[in-house]
């Protein structure tokens, strides 16, 4: 049986080698003119200067992290964690930051040649875009799916761990080095890019009154660097971590569920078989020359929509093979719905083709405090949709798996469902990362001084990309809570079996339970906390770029008059600069919190606020990010004529509308679903820490 998990290795190179394939096609396009290619080359130099900062700022604190976990393990003849674990810790890392990487630079790459390939067409444009988006798409799949198989024969072959319920369990630890570089990268590409791009609108748009990616302004370059680091690289980090995390979670699950190696396999399976039919759907994205909001939504659905659909066809047979369990197919399909009807909820309340963006984009008409007052209220309202949504897919999946009846299998269903979810992720991310390409490209257009038409094209696609964007991020958050189920589960089951060798009573989770209580509380306040620091971070960051951006208007003479160039170099270091120096405090919250709670309040403790900060962090995540994304689009909506168009009070009212709902959407928001899973992966790896030593403990015995 165990022979079976080399499809894993088939399912990366299919991936990868179709990553491949997509580059090539986006390379062999032709970047324009010179114009385009100097613009261009500057946005590379950029991303490439704050993402090698970025990965040395980050080495230092992996290099102190894996030091303390090779003492932990070793030091303790590996009574406390596992021999392998360090090791797994710097792989998942170097996978999590090479996914991320590869991303960043084909959409660097991909920028210039889609808005050349929108002098052709609209559609020759998307096709590009998007099939850039596809190189980070099945790169993320591609290279999870590896470093899940590599250690999964190393462990079984050379390492010689024949039981299926060990194996598991370290199996589970592996994801702590992809969560770890996921909330760097998450993190400081999101305090990057919105820093600049705060910073370039209150100054260019509103007070100046010049078009957004004027090349008169200073923080233009800035701007279109931060789309690529935050949005690509952070976004391909973030779900790299998601699609491992599931998958890694139900692997320590199956045994548990007495599916043993089977009950391994099947995860891999499903993943393989979305590899497969995201590689179809891709194929499926085309569109005419309809700028229409539903029609190019229209085009990208046919792609994912299709994958999702045979992905659940293909899963029936395999799911019977493999655990001749029917429940845990209609688990399965809980999770490919799930997703699915998070993304329509996530559109239906971020774009401007529905009524709760049109709208919020009538309230500018009263000015930008309403505006502002009715973006935080639809992103409320946006949240029971989605809570219910994984509500649902939690209870259906529990039951339908056998859960009533025999608790453990309930969990395995629950697992299963987030894998369901993020089975097709290589085509559901393609149309996530296209968008930050075509945003660029629009910038390009506007910097080069292309025909007006070239402009409304790549406006029409870059409009579509907010509203992917908010869909991957909805889609994000959605598989984040229940992967961060499984792996709580997966806390408990470690803990307990810790526990019990220890000779120690195992958990107490009931409510009443002091240290259950207050974990829960801690949990709560991690979330607020760890969004107001990052928050603030784009508030510190954006300030530096304002001030700079008032200098140079100031102090060069000619520059709004296009006869003198701006300083965009140091607008780049400024972004640069503050994104490392913010993005520690929160990080390094998200690491600490947990191991503390646990070494004051025990194993119960750290289970209160694992559930704490997946409640709250769930729904806040999903409140913040279509917050964003409906302030964004409803600026568009009004820049396409309506309320007044560009340049009027309605506009100026969305644009702070907007500026406001940058950090939301970009930087605060998607961090959080990355924190929740990795408090969880913290708790698992140092569950042996706090087992041995804990106050709660030591006051008990």
């Amino acid at each position: 049986m165990e022979m079976y998990f080399a499809i894993g290795f088939i399912g990366s190179l299919l991936a990868l080698g179709f990553a491949q394939s997509r580059r090539a096609a986006v390379m062999s396009q032709s970047e324009g003119t010179d114009r385009m290619t100097e613009i261009a080359q500057a946005i590379r130099d950029g991303a490439d200067a704050y993402l090698k900062a970025q990965y040395s700022t980050v080495a230092k604190i992996f290099a102190i992290v894996f030091v303390a976990l090779l003492a932990m393990a070793f030091g303790t003849n590996g009574s406390m964690l596992s021999k392998f674990t360090p090791f797994a810790f710097l792989t998942g890392g170097i996978f999590s930051m090479l996914a991320g990487y590869i991303g960043m630079k084909i959409s660097t790459n991909a920028n210039a040649r889609t808005a050349n390939a929108a002098m052709e067409s609209l559609n020759h444009g998307l096709r590009v875009a998007f099939s850039s988006g596809s190189v980070m798409g099945f790169t993320v799949v591609g290279l999870g799916m590896l470093d899940i198989s590599i250690w999964f024969f190393l462990l079984r072959f050379v390492f010689g761990i024949t039981d299926p319920l060990e194996l598991g369990n370290i199996m589970v630890m592996n994801g702590m080095g992809a969560s770890f570089m996921a909330l760097f990268a998450r993190v400081g590409g999101g305090i990057y890019t919105k820093a600049a791009d705060v910073g370039a609108d209150l100054v260019g748009k509103v007070e100046a009154g010049i078009p957004e990616d004027d090349p008169r302004n200073p923080a233009t370059i800035a701007d279109n660097v931060g789309d690529n680091v935050g949005d690509v690289a952070g976004m391909g980090a973030d779900l790299y971590e998601s699609y491992v995390g599931s998958i890694l979670a139900t692997f320590s699950l199956g045994p548990l569920a007495g599916y043993g190696y089977q009950g391994m396999l099947l995860p891999i399976a499903i993943a393989v078989t979305g590899i497969l039919c995201s590689v179809i759907g891709t194929f499926l994205v085309k569109t005419d020359e309809n700028t229409d909001q539903l029609a190019l939504l229209g085009s990208l659905r046919k792609g994912t929509y299709s994958a999702a659909v045979m992905a659940a066809i293909i899963a029936a047979p395999l799911t019977i093979m493999l655990v001749g369990n029917i429940g845990v197919y209609i688990a399965i399909l809980c999770g490919l719905a799930g997703g699915t009807a998070i993304g329509y909820f996530t559109e239906y309340y971020t774009s401007d083709s529905y009524k709760p963006t049109q709208k919020l984009s009538e309230s500018s008409q009263s000015g930008a405090a309403p505006l502002i007052i009715g973006g935080i209220s639809l992103g409320l309202k946006s949240t029971m949709a989605s809570i219910l949504i994984v509500a649902a897919a939690v209870m259906i999946s529990f039951a339908a798996s056998g859960g009533f009846a025999e608790y453990n299998r309930g969990l395995y269903g629950i697992g299963i469902a987030a894998v369901g979810m993020l089975s097709t992720l290589g085509i559901t991310l393609a149309t996530d990362a296209y968008g930050p390409v075509a945003d660029n490209a629009g910038g390009i257009a506007e910097m080069s001084g292309l025909p007006e038409m070239v402009r409304e094209r790549t406006d029409a696609l870059d409009s579509l990309g907010n509203t992917t964007a908010a869909t991957g991020k909805g889609f994000a958050i959605g598989s984040a809570s229940l992967t961060s189920l499984a792996l709580l589960v997966s806390y408990v089951s470690i803990a307990d079996a810790k526990l019990e060798a220890a000779g120690k009573k195992i958990m107490d989770l009931s409510l009443t339970n002091p240290s259950v209580l207050v974990g829960l509380f801690i949990g709560a306040m991690l979330t607020f906390v760890f969004a107001a620091y990052t928050m603030n971070a784009v508030q510190n960051s954006a300030q530096s770029i304002v001030v700079e951006v008032r200098r140079q208007f100031r102090e060069i003479k000619g520059i709004m008059e296009g006869k003198a160039k701006p300083d965009y170099a140091s607008c780049v270091a400024i972004c640069t600069k503050g994104a490392l120096r913010e993005m520690v405090v929160p990080a390094l919250l998200a690491i600490i919190v947990p191991i503390v709670t646990g070494l004051i309040l025990g194993c119960e403790g750290v289970v209160g606020l694992l559930g704490g900060v997946s409640v709250t962090g769930f729904a806040m995540a999903v409140f913040m990010s279509n917050a964003g994304g409906a302030w964004d689009n409803a600026k568009k909506y009004i820049e396409k004529g309506n309320f007044g168009g560009k340049g009027s009070e309605n506009h100026k009212a969305a644009v702070v509308g907007d500026t406001v709902g940058d950090p939301f959407k970009d930087t605060s928001g998607p961090s959080l679903n990355i924190l929740i899973k990795l408090c969880s992966t913290i708790s698992i790896v140092f569950s042996g820490l706090i087992v041995a030593f804990n106050l709660t403990g030591m006051f008990m015995h």
